[in-house]
């Protein structure tokens, strides 16, 4: 990825930053859930949603009837955040206390998508990055549903990753203080599937068994 004005990142932590492509995509295809802000009428706007990754491509998927999907349709400038928190990073003292992360900011502008050829695919792999396996598991959509939804397709024209991954900075003043210090971890994680009782109970498929008894 190259660097631009919008891109290169701060120069006090220079070393927090990452333009390998790949790095990038690590932590989008991690993620599930993104903020996508832009501006209407000098109004900021910001819509959590979910997402996914093809290529350089990211997908969006929304109602048809969406004020903010259709404003999206219309082609405009997007920027798109996703972010993973890895850890609370708890010092001697308030003041060096931190949080370790990998986020992305996302510049592009966004494409409506127009041709069932790309539509469906968008579908698939916007299903399949949600839970892998689920896609050819369950109904798959109807022509009716998908008319009710619209795919906007946002290209990655630029992108910064910024990133912390170490553990505790404290002053030398305060390493003898008697305050524990350390890093707390954190992951996001599937938890023990809980059947629905209303309809057909059927066995956990495979793709789910290993979240079972957790």
């Amino acid at each position: 990825m190259k660097k631009t004005s919008r891109t290169q990142g701060s120069r006090y932590y220079p070393k927090r930053y990452n333009f390998d492509p790949s790095f990038r995509n690590e932590i989008l295809d991690e993620g599930l859930l993104c903020h996508v802000a832009f501006v209407v009428d000098n109004q900021p706007f910001q819509i959590p949603t979910a997402y996914c990754r093809v290529g350089d491509t990211l997908y969006l998927h929304g109602s048809v009837g969406s004020h903010f999907f259709m404003r999206m349709a219309e082609g405009i400038p997007v920027c798109i955040s996703v972010t993973l928190l890895d850890g609370l990073v708890l010092a001697r003292s308030v003041f060096n206390h931190s949080m370790n992360y990998r986020s992305v900011i996302v510049f592009g502008k966004t494409r409506l998508v127009s041709t069932p050829e790309e539509r469906w695919m968008a579908a698939e792999k916007f299903t399949e990055h949600v839970l892998p396996g689920r896609w050819n598991d369950a109904r798959q959509p109807t022509e009716s549903e998908m008319k009710k939804t619209m795919f906007i397709a946002v290209p990655i024209d630029e992108a910064s990753v910024k990133f912390r991954d170490h553990g505790v900075g404290d002053d030398p003043e305060d390493m003898h203080l008697p305050v524990w210090a350390g890093v707390l971890p954190l992951k996001l994680s599937i938890q023990t599937p809980e059947t629905d009782t209303e309809g057909v109970i059927i066995d956990l498929p495979d793709y789910l068994k290993q979240y079972n008894a957790r």
